[in-house]
């Protein structure tokens, strides 16, 4: 079963991570190496940091395993 979360700061976005990673046994070097970003901006962005870039999070979060899904929230459908 999957798990959802729904995240509105960058905190939230890092304590997520960070725990994603640790039920995983990974290390943040494990992570970074995955990533192709160093140890430095997973731990960073870890804690929050709101100037994380974007390309660079998204990898993060493909190598942890988890999907970024955006829902709109007032039901309309953009797509058509």
């Amino acid at each position: 079963m999957t798990e959802s979360k729904e995240i509105h700061t960058t905190a939230q976005l890092g304590e997520r991570l960070r725990s994603a990673r640790r039920a995983r046994g990974l290390r943040l070097d494990d992570v970074a190496l995955a990533a192709g970003v160093g140890i430095r901006f997973v731990s960073e962005l870890e804690r929050g940091k709101p100037t994380a870039r974007l390309a660079e999070t998204l990898r993060v979060i493909d190598a942890l395993g988890l999907r970024l899904r955006l829902d709109d929230a007032h039901g309309d459908d953009a797509d058509g």
